[in-house]
């Protein structure tokens, strides 16, 4: 599962997005299809195409895991390089049930992550020239 899960965590959202609609089409492929489309950008449907093949890597972890396990193990992994504050809000407007976006952001915010801090914005300074 971890190399799955690394694996999507690297497509960013998109492959959060594909790891939901995957299991929201419950097997049908052409439920995903304007997804695959989206996620093949310039080469449209045909780089989307190369997609596919990972769905069904996806599917199969995804029935033997659950979604719960693989969310929880892109997002660990996504903040590793982004902050959890942007991950919360992500997760937020996500298609989820309330009960499993509590869960997955109670997984973030617990320290679970290997990057529980968030991010400072960098500040300004004013140098002031006293001639």
């Amino acid at each position: 599962m971890d190399e799955i899960v690394k694996k999507l965590a690297g497509l960013g959202l998109p492959g959060t997005l594909l790891v939901i609609a995957i299991t929201l089409a419950g097997g049908n492929s052409a439920a995903v299809i304007p997804l695959l489309a989206v996620l093949g950008g310039p080469l449209g449907i045909v780089g989307g195409l190369g997609v596919l093949g990972l769905s069904t890597i996806v599917g199969d972890a995804i029935a033997g895991y659950g979604i719960e396990a693989i969310l929880k193990g892109i997002y660990t992994e996504r903040s590793k390089s982004e902050s959890v504050r942007f991950l919360l809000k992500e997760i937020k407007d996500l298609p989820l049930s309330e009960e499993l976006k509590l869960k997955l952001k109670h997984h973030l915010s617990s320290g679970n992550s290997t990057n529980s801090q968030e991010v400072q914005p960098p500040r300004t300074v004013e140098i002031v020239d006293e001639d």
